[in-house]
C-alpha cells in the first residue's frame, strides 16, 4: 500500500523541514511553512533511476559553439524594451501584478501582435472560459488565425496540447490555478507550484518555446509561492501601477538576456493598454499654471528620465496630532523631509495638515525627489507659486544639506527637451558639468544650490 510522507515547505526560499515551526530555519522568515505532502513512495520498492552512466557526457567547456541570440519582437516597443530587445527562444518568463492591473491584457495583446506576424500561439487559461477570454479579447481588436486558446488547469493536459501544436509562444494564466495530478496537493500550493515551473522548464528548454506565466501577488507585493520560482525562470517581469489610474509601469526585475534598468510605460484605456513612448508629455498634462504646492521634478526610472509634477497641501489642523498622507511616494521619507523643513527652516509646520502626491497615479520613490517635495511643501505653506519654466531635483540629508544624484545630465537635458528654462540641482552635480564642458549649448539655465536655505532665495 502506497505511503504519502507529510513535509512542511517554506513559501518564501522553498527549505524542507519534517514538522512545523513557527521560523525557517534556513531563511529566518515567520508564518511561512506550510503542509504538502511530499511524492509518494511504494513500500518495499527501491525506486530506480532511468538514467544510465553512459547517457551522461560531459562537454568540453572550448568545444561549445556560440551563435547570437535571435530575439523575435513583440510588436509592443515598451514590451521589447524591458525584455531587452524581444522575446528570446526557450526563455521562461514569470509576470507579476496586483489584481486587475492588466496583466493578462498585456500578455493577450502581445499575442494578438504575434500571430498577425504568423507565429503560432497557444493561450493556456485556467482563470476564464474560452467565451470570456474571447469577449476581453473583442476590445482589442481583431486576431488572426495563428492564435489558439485553451480553458485548462491540468498541466497534463496543457503539456499535451503543446506536444500536438508546437506553438513558438505558451501563455500560462496563472500558475496558482494549474495543478499536476501526480502531486497530491492542492493548486496554488508550495509543492504544485514548484513542480509545474520545473515542467515548463523543461518544456521551454528541450523545445525553443517562449512561456510566459502570469502569476498572483501576496498583500506584500511578491509572487505568491514559494521563492524559488522566481530563481528557476529567465525573466521577473512586474507590472505596477494604481489600478484606479490611468498609468502603468512594466519593470523586469530579473533578466538573464538583458539590463534591468529598463521599464515600459503603458496606460490603459478601454481598447486596452496603449503604449507611452514620451511619459514627460502625458505626466504635463492638467498641470495648474502659477498655483502655490505645484513643482515639477525630473525622476530617473531604470535609464529612462521624464519629468513629473509633485503636489503638496499644507493646511491648519484641527486635531491635537496633525494628519500626514503620501501618495506615490514614501510616506517615511515625507515625514523625515517635513521635520528637517520644520528645523531648518524654522517653519512650523506641526499645526498644519501635510499631504504631498505624485500626479499620474506613479511611484516614485528615488532620493532625487527630496528637493521637489521640499519645495512643493514650502510653497503651498508660503502660499507663493513656484515659476511654472522651472525643475527641481535633488537628494537632501538631515542637517538640510542638498546632495548630489545621479545621472544629473540626463535630467537636464530631458528638461530642456521639455521646454523649461530653469533647472535648480545639487551644487556638486553643476561643478561636474561645469568641469566636464557638457551642456554647454543648452539653453536652460542651471542653479546650484548646497542647502534648503539657498532653495529659498531661488522661488
Amino acid at each position: 500500500m502506497a505511503k504519502s510522507k507529510v513535509i512542511f515547505y517554506c513559501k518564501e526560499c522553498g527549505n524542507e523541514t519534517s514538522k512545523w515551526q513557527g521560523q525557517c530555519p534556513a531563511c529566518k522568515a515567520w508564518n511561512t511553512l506550510e503542509e504538502a505532502p511530499s511524492e509518494r513512495i511504494v513500500a518495499g520498492k527501491s525506486v530506480k533511476t532511468s538514467v544510465k552512466v553512459g547517457d551522461v557526457t560531459p562537454t568540453r567547456y572550448k568545444d561549445i559553439t556560440t551563435e547570437k541570440e535571435v530575439r523575435t519582437g513583440t510588436g509592443m516597443a515598451e514590451l521589447d524594451r524591458v525584455l531587452g530587445g524581444g522575446i528570446v527562444a526557450g526563455s521562461l518568463v514569470l509576470v507579476g501584478g496586483d489584481p486587475g492591473i492588466g496583466k493578462s491584457t498585456l500578455l493577450l495583446q502581445m499575442c494578438r501582435n504575434l500571430s498577425k506576424e504568423g507565429k503560432k500561439v497557444l493561450y493556456a487559461s485556467g482563470e476564464e472560459s474560452l467565451k470570456q477570454i474571447k469577449m476581453r479579447g473583442d476590445r482589442i481588436g481583431e486576431f488572426s488565425d495563428s492564435l489558439f486558446l485553451l480553458s485548462e488547469t491540468n498541466m497534463t493536459a496543457v503539456e499535451m496540447a503543446i506536444e500536438k501544436l508546437e506553438p513558438e509562444v505558451v501563455i500560462v494564466d496563472s500558475i496558482q490555478t494549474m495543478y499536476e495530478e501526480n502531486i497530491d496537493a492542492a493548486p496554488g500550493s508550495v509543492s504544485q507550484v514548484r513542480e509545474i515551473t520545473a515542467v515548463l522548464l523543461r518544456i521551454a528548454k528541450k523545445n525553443s518555446i517562449s512561456i510566459f506565466i502570469v502569476g498572483h501577488v501576496t498583500k506584500e507585493g511578491n509572487v505568491a509561492g514559494p521563492r524559488m520560482l522566481e530563481h528557476m525562470v529567465d525573466n521577473v517581469l512586474y507590472f505596477e501601477g494604481d489600478p484606479s489610474a490611468s498609468y502603468r509601469i512594466l519593470r523586469a526585475v530579473k533578466n538573464r538576456f538583458g539590463s534591468t534598468n529598463e521599464i515600459g510605460v503603458f496606460e490603459m484605456r478601454e481598447m486596452g493598454l496603449v503604449e507611452v513612448p514620451n511619459p514627460s508629455e502625458y505626466m504635463m498634462q492638467g498641470k495648474p499654471v502659477g498655483e502655490p504646492g505645484s513643482v515639477v521634478a525630473c525622476a530617473i526610472e531604470g535609464t529612462r528620465s521624464f519629468v513629473i509634477e509633485v503636489q503638496a497641501l499644507a493646511c491648519n489642523t484641527y486635531f491635537n496630532v496633525p494628519r500626514r498622507t503620501a501618495a506615490g511616494t514614501d510616506y517615511n521619507r515625507v515625514n523625515l523631509l517635513l521635520a528637517v523643513v520644520e528645523k531648518r527652516l524654522g517653519m512650523q509646520l506641526s499645526s498644519y495638515d501635510i499631504y504631498v502626491n505624485v500626479a499620474g497615479g506613479l511611484r516614485i520613490t528615488e532620493p532625487a525627489m527630496d528637493l521637489g517635495i521640499v519645495a512643493a511643501v514650502v510653497s503651498s505653506f508660503k502660499g507663493k507659486a513656484i515659476p511654472d519654466d522651472m525643475v527641481i531635483f535633488g537628494e537632501v540629508g538631515l542637517v538640510g544639506e542638498v546632495r548630489a544624484v545621479t545621472q544629473c545630465e540626463k535630467r537636464v537635458v530631458e528638461a530642456a527637451k521639455s521646454g523649461f528654462k530653469q533647472c535648480i540641482m545639487p551644487m556638486t552635480n553643476l561643478e561636474n558639468i561645469q568641469k566636464s564642458g557638457q551642456l554647454k549649448n543648452s539653453d536652460i539655465k542651471l542653479v546650484g544650490i548646497r542647502n534648503i536655505r539657498e532653495l529659498l532665495n531661488h522661488i
